[in-house]
This record gives C-alpha cells, structure tokens and sequence, in this order.
C-alpha cells in the first residue's frame, strides 16, 4: 500500500471532486462534511508522504509501470512532500471557513476546489515537464471558476485580466516546453538534466531560449516583477477562502524556479549553469520594494494582505538568487510560514469585513466590530507574524535568510531593503489595526458573528505560525535536510535513472 501512497494527492481530490461536481444538487450538509473528511485525509496523506520523504530516499511512481524516461512519473522527496502537506493544511482551512455559508453563493465550489488541489499536488508529484504543463493547467481552469464564484462586477472584471495574462502563460510554456524537448528529445526532467550538458553549443543556445522562457512562465505564475499586476488585484477580489487557497499558487511558480532551475539548470548545466539566479536576485528585490509600496498605498484590507504575498515573494526569489544550500534552507522556512498565514489573514480580512456594515475591507473608520477581542488577537498575531516580529516564525525565517547573505553584494541590498519592507508593514498594519479596532463607532455595532467554523480556520492557519516558532529546530532541520538533497542532483537522477529500472526506491 506505501508504495501507492505518492498518487493518493492526485487521486483523492480528483474523485472527490468529480463526486461533487456529478452530486451540485445534494443536499448541503453532507457535501460540506464528505468535503471536510476528504481534505483531512489529504492532510494524513501529507503527513505520511512526509513521513516516508524523511528518511532522504527519492521514490518515483510509474503509472502504468512505464518506467522512465519514456513513462509519466510521480516522483517524491523531502521537497514535493513539503508542499504537499503545506497545500494540505491550507486547504484546510480554506474549506472549513467556505463551510460557513462561502460555499453556497455560486455552484460547484466544493467540486472546483478539490480539483485546484488535484492540480496543485500534480505539479508539486510530477517527474515529467511536459505533465507539469498539464498540472499547471488542471489548477488554472478551476481557479478560473472560482475566482467568480458568487459573480460580482468587481471579480468578473478582475478575472478577465487574470485569465488573459494565464493564457498567454500558458502559450509560452508550451512553447518552452517543446523548445527543450526538440533539443533534448525528452521530457523527463532527470533526462533532461543529463542531456542538457552534453549539448553543443547551437542546440545550448536553443536550450537557453527554453530556459528563459520558463522562468518567465515561473515568474508569471509567482508574480514576480514586472508580471505581479494581475495579482492584488486578482486576489482581492476573490471570494475569501479562494484567496487563501490561491496563495499556494503562487508558491508553485516559486517551486518551479525551484525545481528547474537546481535540477535541469543547475551547477552541472555546463554553459547554461544557474542561468536563471541573477535574474531571481534583482527581479526579486525590485518585487519586494514595490510590494512594500503597495502594502503602504492600500486601502483596503484584502488589498494589504495581497501586497503581502508581494512581499513575500520578492524574498523568497531573492532567498533563491543567493543560490546558496543555506539560503535555500532559509526560503523554504519562511516559505511554510508566509503561505499559511497571509492564507489565514484574507480569511480574517473578511471576517473583520462581515462586521463593519457598509465599510467592509477598507481601512476607514466604521461601526465597531461584533467580536473586537477574537478578531483583534488574531489580527495583531498575524500583523506581527507577517511582520517579521520576534518571537514568531516570521522573524526567524527573515532571521535565517539574513544569515545566508553571506557575499557583501548580497548582504547590503537584502538587509537594507527586507528590513526597510519590515518597517514599511510595521506601519502599515498598525494605521490598518488602529482603524478597524480603535477608531470605530461603538454606538454602531452589528449583530454578525464570525462563527465557530470561521474562527477554527483562521486559527489554525493564523496559528501556525506560533507553532512554526515552537517547532523551529525541528523544521529549520528539514529545510536543511531539503535544501541538502535538492542541491544533490546527481541523487536524484540516479534514483529516477538507475542502471536497472526494475525498482522504485534509491
């Protein structure tokens, strides 16, 4: 049964979601329970899938026991089941807040949503990079859907830019795609990292012409700068847990850059060597001041919080232009501990925007919230977490990246201008905190509570980050560990290429 274990990310959300999608018009509670049961099976799955990851073997699946290169593969280390569990956890989340009444105002939610996770977990599982287009696009479709989900002018009009910008993603990458696999002649990621090398020079700069146009699909889908405009804009709008399912996604193009770019492209690459780092670098910083830029513009409360994932993502891209195993094992870290809690921040934007009447999200003053003490600790633990304050998890991880900046041209720029972004967000959060909770008309207050359901969500992924904080020797080991194998390309090839391919493990 273990060995069937790699698939079960992909199956289970893929038939739960076609169950839901063939039974729209069953009746409301058991949908939402059979919803629930199943993303706490995937997170078991995680957990198992992580579990089994730890002990450094890098497994493979093959589906129809087509053993590569010429088959379609899962492949499983430390990383692929970092992610599949961290996308475990925030879906969790997310649909126990949508349980609260979120998932009933358009059709086919629950559906949708289990099959974003199917496509999400393919693209973390796959081996092949021709099936990580078809991931890419499997998640794409549904959150096309889902981004309307509930209608509204504002979130037609915002997904309308959404889907053109991802379609044209979605050109370039197929483009790409064939690219390398007319210089290569495989799409088998571990293949192709042993072909690249031995490419000549005309068929390298072919190569490289992929490889670029890869990292721009990568960074659409990351929103790095100058392809982050759909995004606060985007995620804004979104209904709330679709906005904080939506955060792994941009984690994926961070998991592309990733992936690609140590494996295919990485320091064994020959000539086309860690092409894409030095663009991660400065593409990155210049992301981080602009996101910086918008969380001090917004005026709105969903807005911040999508800024925030800006901010996010400019680190995360400056932790991989570094190019270092420490500064790998940095990002990764902050990457577990910025997914979870922005997810859990737009799912607090909304709940405090239940309770203010006509006001909303935005960062005005108001009728006072129902529930100020709940949603006031839950919005300065978050605030402080997503800050970077000690002793949550946030500071640890920009601690950690820090650290890894070793070289001075790497030290000056990222201290000065992560830093800067700390306090730009330490001002930021306290105008928006101060408004919402102190500046509010207390002779106004609406009846609107946020519910056990909504509050269980948006504690266990606002939470997270305490826990992150208490668990931090334990998982800044795994990081570690993870940023050890993925720097170890030679391991990975050899597991998925062995002389005798008759096995799965290596």
């Amino acid at each position: 049964m273990m060995q069937h274990l790699i698939i079960l990310p992909i199956v289970l959300p893929m038939f739960t979601g076609l169950f839901m999608l063939l039974n729209r018009n069953g009746a409301t509670h058991p949908r939402r329970l059979f919803a629930m049961v199943s993303t706490s099976l995937l997170v078991v799955v995680g957990i198992l899938l992580l579990m089994q990851s730890n002990d450094d073997v890098v497994r493979y699946y093959a589906l129809g026991d087509w053993q590569p290169p010429f088959g379609i593969i899962l492949v499983l280390d430390r990383l692929s089941a970092m992610m599949v569990l961290l996308t475990a956890v925030l879906a969790l989340g997310s649909v126990i807040y949508a349980c609260a009444g979120d998932d009933e105002q358009g059709s086919n939610f629950h559906g949708l949503f289990q099959l974003q996770l199917m496509g999400v977990n393919g693209a973390f599982l796959t081996g092949d990079l021709f099936n990580l287009f078809v991931f890419f696009e499997v998640l794409l479709i549904a959150s096309y859907a889902l981004l309307i989900h509930g209608g509204g002018k504002t979130r037609i009009h915002s997904s309308f830019h959404y889907v053109a910008l991802n379609l044209a993603g979605s050109a370039l990458f197929l483009i790409a795609v064939g690219t390398l696999y007319g210089v290569t002649g495989t799409l088998n990621m571990a293949d192709m990292a042993q072909r690249i090398p031995m490419l000549e020079a005309s068929q390298a700069s072919i190569a490289q012409v992929g490889a670029m146009l890869l990292l721009v699909v990568f960074g659409l889908k990351a929103a790095m700068l100058p392809l982050y405009f759909w995004l606060p804009r985007a995620y804004a709008a979104a209904p709330a847990p679709v906005a904080a399912l939506f955060v792994i996604m941009s984690k994926v193009g961070i998991y592309g850059i990733l992936r690609i770019y140590t494996l295919i492209f990485g320091t064994q690459a020959g000539v086309l060597a860690d092409i894409a780092q030095p663009w991660a670098w400065w593409l990155g910083l210049a992301t981080l001041v602009l996101g910086s830029v918008g969380v001090l513009a917004a005026r709105d409360l969903r807005t911040q919080v999508s800024y925030l994932i800006l901010i996010s993502i400019g680190t995360l891209l400056a932790g991989i232009g570094i190019n270092t195993q420490q500064a790998t094992s940095a990002l990764l870290y902050y990457l577990i501990h910025t997914t979870l809690v922005t997810g859990g921040l737009f799912l607090l934007a909304d709940a405090i925007a239940r309770q203010r009447g006509k006001a909303g999200a935005r960062i005005v003053r108001s009728r006072a919230v129902t529930q100020v003490a709940p949603l006031g600790v839950l919005f300065f633990v978050g605030a402080m977490a997503v800050i970077g304050m000690p002793p949550l998890s946030g500071a640890i991880g920009k601690t950690l990246l820090m650290q890894s900046a070793n070289a001075p041209e790497y030290k000056i720029w990222l201290w000065a201008i992560l830093l800067g972004s700390s306090l730009v967000s330490v001002v930021a959060l306290s105008r928006a905190g101060s408004t919402v909770f102190w500046r509010a008309n207390r002779k106004e207050e609406t009846s609107e509570t946020m519910g056990a359901l909504r509050g269980i969500a948006m504690a266990l992924l606002i939470g997270a980050s305490p826990l992150i904080s208490l668990l931090a020797g334990p998982v800044a080991e795994f990081t570690e560990a993870t940023a050890a194998q993925l720097s170890d390309t030679q391991r990975y090839i050899q597991a998925i290429l062995p002389a005798d391919t008759a096995g799965g493990d290596a």
